[in-house]
């Protein structure tokens, strides 16, 4: 068979580049069924995918659109609020530095007065005890003046009231003659 169509294409001189016409006609007749069917069934369909997918993508985009505008506003509030924080924050750590330093100052000052109070039961103390050892002193002087003042005079100064007094005139002019020196 296959050596009979050889033949026939040997015997006809026919260009090649252009069909015979039965089949020209059966492939437009074809071109036109496969056309129509595209036209009438395929091709809204493939139109109506196109407009989804367009609007689709509109809509992703205008849905991108305001999520950026969303995001946008979110972005500005949080630097707004952010900025407020650390004002805060700063206005909090004033009033911290503020009150530190008012604690510090009213702890010296609470310090300055224990002292002054220490300072001064001290100095009551002290001349507590200055009194007291002079009142000793007094008593231990006196009662040696009288012993070495019966010695020297070679009486007894036994009467009390003598013995004061002449020790209260011995120190009074022994006062006298140390503060006259100073």
């Amino acid at each position: 068979m296959i050596a009979n169509l050889v033949q026939l294409a040997a015997e006809e001189k026919q260009n090649p580049l252009i069909p015979p016409g039965p089949e020209l006609l059966v492939g437009a007749l074809a071109f036109a069924v496969v056309f129509f069917f595209f036209w009438k069934k395929l091709l809204p369909n493939i139109n109506k995918v196109l407009d989804e997918r367009r609007e689709a993508i509109e809509g992703g985009i205008e849905k991108a659109e305001a999520a950026q505008t969303e995001a946008q506003s979110v972005l500005e509030q949080y630097k707004a609020q952010l900025a407020e924080a650390r004002h805060e924050a700063a206005r909090l750590r004033q009033e911290a530095q503020e009150q530190g330093a008012q604690l510090i100052a009213e702890m010296r000052a609470e310090g300055q007065r224990q002292r002054e109070e220490i300072v001064a039961a001290g100095h009551a103390q002290l001349a507590a005890d200055r009194k007291a050892a002079a009142q000793t002193l007094r008593q231990d002087v006196g009662q040696l003046a009288t012993d070495l003042a019966g010695k020297l005079v070679g009486e007894s100064l036994e009467d009390h009231a003598r013995q004061s007094r002449t020790i209260d005139r011995f120190l009074d002019e022994l006062e006298e003659k140390a503060e006259a020196t100073r």
